[in-house]
């Protein structure tokens, strides 16, 4: 699956090479003045933002902030209705009933072992046992993560949100390149329940490969190291654990050329400062290489 440590940030970033980038100036094909792209880190130190080079001269000279979602939006009770929904199995299903005796028991033990108390405990069962086996996923991967990284990431003011804060503050105008919607539909609702029950099980088997992708994914931002975090993202087990084609290309690949649809327009109406994950940036179908293909001049910041 592809989905923080500040001394370990300031080693990496000692060593970052003349060539290593995370923000990207767009010009060119008729732009009256350029934009900026940079790549974001869910789970990165909003302090990192400070050894960028050209961060605060791009977001000075541009005039709105796109992130791949509006903030704001996720506070809207539509919205927070969309995401709680795909979130949450059909009605009269529960993880017990689509999981098999022996892989309750695996998922029960990974929750104790991690959490301290697993589905064996009434009220983790009743608060969790409705999830569907997706978004135990996603969240399994960030406990993870910060387990390994406790008191250094601070949900309530992330690398992700910090840049339509600061417009916020200056009073320009921020937008998202999707929707909540969109992208509940795409993260949990698009994976079939078989596929997610497999999912969940590859989680709890290989935890071991999952924290270390993460840590190079994690490593390999914090170097300003596109290449090498593409690369931490291709790592494959060689096993039906390993994302298809038809799945990386709807994390990724689609929603990519989904922007590309949009951002001409974005950047015609005023200079924006696009804020996105960074695994979007690079490689043939990245967003970097589709804006050289559309005709745009596409330089990294120094």
């Amino acid at each position: 699956m592809k989905r923080i440590v500040m001394t370990m940030a300031a080693c990496v970033v000692a060593a970052v090479s003349i060539n290593a980038q995370l923000l990207y100036k767009i010009s060119g094909n008729d732009l009256e003045k350029p934009s900026y792209i940079i790549g974001t880190h869910h789970l990165a130190n909003v302090g990192f933002v400070e050894k960028i080079n050209g961060v605060k001269e791009a977001l000075t000279e541009t005039e709105q902030v796109y992130g791949e979602l509006k903030w704001d939006a996720m506070a809207n009770p539509d919205s927070l209705k969309a995401m709680q929904e795909r979130m949450m199995l059909p009605e009269g299903q529960t993880l017990k009933t689509i999981l098999t005796p022996e892989q309750y028991k695996r998922l029960d033990a990974f929750m104790t072992a991690k959490m301290g108390a697993g589905m064996s405990n009434p009220m983790v069962e009743a608060q969790m046992g409705k999830l569907t086996p997706m978004a135990l996923v996603t969240q399994f991967q960030v406990l993870l993560f910060l387990m390994n990284h406790m008191g250094e990431f601070d949900p309530s003011s992330t690398f992700d949100q910090y840049f339509q804060a600061q417009a916020q503050k200056n009073n320009l105008p921020c937008g998202g390149l999707e929707t909540m919607s969109f992208q509940a539909q795409v993260l949990y609702g698009s994976t079939p329940m078989e596929r997610q029950v497999e999912q969940l099980m590859c989680l709890i088997d290989n935890e071991q490969f999952n924290v270390q992708m993460l840590e190079e994914m994690t490593k390999a931002f914090y170097a300003q190291d596109l290449d090498a975090l593409k690369k931490a993202m291709d790592v494959k087990l060689g096993t039906s654990c390993d994302s298809t084609p038809e799945e990386e290309a709807a994390l990724i690949d689609n929603r990519n050329a989904d922007w590309l649809t949009k951002m001409p327009a974005i950047m015609k109406q005023a200079p924006t400062f696009f804020a996105v994950g960074a695994g979007h940036l690079p490689g043939e179908k990245g967003v970097l290489q589709l804006l050289r293909n559309a005709g745009y001049t596409v330089e990294g910041v120094k």
